[in-house]
């Protein structure tokens, strides 16, 4: 009885501090978006904005898996090369017949495959996430090479190329797949005893171990939803583009790390949120799609990200000393 009372007063979020950070985004977003919209006439245009949503939903998707991992103080490095290995999946099975929603089901389970592999060698192995998800980086890059020999494959199935393309309501079906994804997120993260753990576990592992709660099993979870979010990505990659290529997707980890962190998530554990990575996934897309707009280098768009970064893992290293 001991045991269950102590976990369920796990630490959990501030909600004042994730709301006050939440409006805070929302108003940086929109600022930008006021900034553009008064410096450029194609900022407000309805083609421009659905191509904003769907530059910015897959990255927040991926954000909002990076985040269940950097919450337990680890770190995700392969969701890009998952991201380019599910279109070969995906390619693949569809070119050799397999009916669509088998193929999407099959997909997934390799996402979930993953996740559980990068939760063995944590858990099992010993070794650093860092490491583990880096490795997984590399032999999914090169897996998916080898089994496409370095080409592409090509997507004939029109149900499945149409659906990014489509809307709902006005809005891109690529943006209702992010509500999709968020909603369960959040009642997962801030409502169930589950995303508490994951909280407890990135506060102080062996505390919440003593605590009642299953750390690696916590840990299991954390990294089988971060890799589950890549393969769905990955899915809509491939409707959108149309093709499966395991080069796709460079570099997109990094996005999603950085969503996240400009979302208020704390490298160090313990600190986060759903809708701060999402707004951090806009305001990164909105960032992009401005300096296009005003034909600035795109090299200064990862100059701007990398700033971001420093100035908010900065200020949180501030708030971490404040409250000690």
């Amino acid at each position: 009885m001991s045991v269950e009372t102590t976990t369920e007063s796990a630490p959990a979020p501030k909600r004042g501090t994730n709301i006050l950070l939440g409006l805070t985004l929302l108003g940086l977003l929109l600022a930008l978006w006021l900034a553009l919209g008064l410096s450029t006439h194609a900022f407000w245009t309805p083609n421009n904005i659905s191509n904003l949503l769907r530059q910015g939903a897959m990255t927040a998707i991926l954000a909002v898996g990076q985040t269940f991992v950097i919450i337990t103080a680890g770190i995700d490095l392969s969701v890009g090369a998952i991201v380019g290995f599910t279109t070969v999946v995906i390619a693949g099975l569809l070119q050799a017949g397999v009916p669509l929603w088998i193929a999407i089901i099959l997909t997934l389970l390799i996402g979930v495959a993953i996740g559980a592999f990068h939760g063995f060698g944590i858990v099992r192995m010993g070794l650093p996430p860092f490491i583990i998800t880096l490795a997984t980086l590399t032999s999914l890059r090169g897996i998916g090479l080898l089994i496409t020999n370095g080409s592409t494959i090509s997507i004939s199935h029109e149900g499945f190329t149409n659906f990014s393309r489509a809307d709902f309501l006005g809005v891109p079906s690529l943006f209702w797949m992010v509500v999709l994804v968020a909603i369960p997120a959040f009642v997962f993260l801030h409502l169930s005893r589950f995303g508490r753990y994951l909280f407890a576990v990135g506060s102080n592992s062996e505390a919440a171990r003593l605590s009642g709660v299953n750390v690696n099993r916590t840990i299991y979870l954390a990294y089988i939803l971060s890799a589950t979010c890549a393969a769905f990505v990955g899915l809509l990659l491939a409707s959108r583009i149309g093709i499966g290529n395991a080069t796709q997707a460079e570099g997109w980890e990094l996005q999603a790390i950085a969503s996240s962190v400009i979302g208020g998530t704390s490298l160090f554990g313990a600190v986060g949120s759903v809708h701060g990575p999402l707004l951090g996934a806009f305001i990164l897309a909105t960032i992009n799609n401005g300096a296009n707009l005003l034909n600035i280098n795109s090299f200064w768009q990862r100059i701007i990200t990398g700033l971001l970064i420093i100035v908010i893992v900065y200020f949180d290293q501030l708030r971490r000393r404040g409250s000690r």
